[in-house]
This record gives C-alpha cells, sequence and structure tokens, in this order.
C-alpha cells in the first residue's frame, strides 16, 4: 500500500479502536447484556469501519489508480477500472 506515515498512523489507531471496540462487543455478549446495546455497539463498529475504509479507499484512488492513468497505458487503465468497481460494488452484496 503506497501511504504515507501520517495515513498510515491515522489507519493504524483507528483500527486499534475498532479492536478496542469488538472486544467490549465480546464482553457484551458474555455478560448478557441488552439486545438492543448490542445492536448499538455493532453499528458503532461498522460505521468505524466504513471510515477507514473511505480513507484507504481515497488513498487508493489518489495513488495506485492515478498512476495507472497517467501511465498512458490503455490496458492498465482498463485493469484499475475493473479493479475499482469491483472493489466498490462487490463490497455492497
Amino acid at each position: 500500500m503506497d501511504i504515507n506515515d501520517a495515513k498510515r498512523s491515522d489507519i493504524a489507531n483507528r483500527l486499534k479502536r475498532i479492536e478496542g471496540q469488538v472486544r467490549g462487543l465480546q464482553r457484551m455478549v458474555d455478560d448478557d447484556r441488552y439486545c438492543g446495546d448490542i445492536l448499538n455497539q455493532i453499528a458503532s463498529v461498522q460505521q468505524a469501519l466504513r471510515s477507514v475504509g473511505k480513507i484507504v479507499t481515497r488513498n487508493h484512488l489518489e495513488t495506485c489508480v492515478t498512476d495507472a492513468l497517467r501511465s498512458g497505458n490503455r490496458e492498465a487503465a482498463e485493469e484499475t477500472y475493473d479493479e475499482v468497481m469491483d472493489l466498490l460494488f462487490d463490497q455492497i452484496k
């Protein structure tokens, strides 16, 4: 992944917080907490993961995709378009 140190640090910190949230979810299940509370926490984790995904997606577009398009190589550009479409729409399933 072609990513600068500041973004890498931000992503790492976000993932550590998400890891803590998931451990908290496990404790909630172990403690037989109210299902509504667990579902709210699951929604928080999902949103946090989507936020990390947006950062990584933007970085991918700014670096790898831009490089492929600027290369002038039509085949590389087509492969990159296909990759981005697969990444974006396979996640929606």
